[in-house]
């Protein structure tokens, strides 16, 4: 049954990174700037949630060019991250990880998710039923050959994270569907 759930969410994973890349020359929804670097320029600091700190902090937001995201991310989290691609489906370095700790965004290290929040969906992708703060993520619609989907950006680099959808277990009864590629683990906080 898992293969077959697993593989149901890889096809429809593929197909939102088809429709993604398919997209890429459309306008942006209001939720992600349309020239990042422009909005970044005239908003340099934004709030976050820091694990932490246990409170919202203000910091830099982090703009890079093409080059130093290279130098600095491998090229399966610059595809994923940057590009907006996916990782195939039970791949990814944290699909079945079950250690105690906080998951960071790759790009700049702002806490995203904590482990707590963490469990079992059978598609092949972490997966989590909440952020660690709203704040620390950006919506943004997204059309695919099954409809409209929610996709997750670092709020404070933009990084690609993955899709939010509406079938995940109580109490939110949402799945934050994330590659492992998008993710740094921090095992020491949460």
């Amino acid at each position: 049954m898992r293969s077959w759930i697993g593989l149901l969410a890889a096809v429809a994973v593929l197909a939102l990174a088809l429709g993604a890349r398919a997209q890429r020359g459309a306008a942006p929804s209001k939720s992600i700037p349309a020239n990042a670097q422009e909005s970044s320029s005239k908003q340099d600091k934004i709030k976050i949630f820091s694990v932490k700190q246990g409170e919202v902090i203000m910091v830099d937001r982090v703009k890079k060019s093409d080059e130093e995201w290279k130098s600095v991310l491998t090229p399966q989290q610059f595809e994923v991250t940057r590009r907006g691609g996916t990782e195939r489906a039970f791949t990814g370095k944290y699909w079945d990880h079950h250690e105690r700790g906080i998951y960071r965004c790759i790009g700049c290290g702002t806490d995203l998710f904590a482990s707590d929040t963490k469990f079992e969906s059978g598609t092949g992708w972490p997966s989590f039923w909440k952020p660690v703060a709203p704040e620390n993520l950006l919506e943004r619609d997204e059309s695919s050959p099954f409809g409209m989907v929610k996709e997750l950006r670092c709020k404070r680099c933009e990084a690609h994270l993955g899709h939010v959808f509406d079938d995940g277990p109580k109490p939110t009864g949402l799945r934050y569907c994330i590659n492992s590629a998008s993710l740094a683990f921090d095992p020491a906080e949460q």
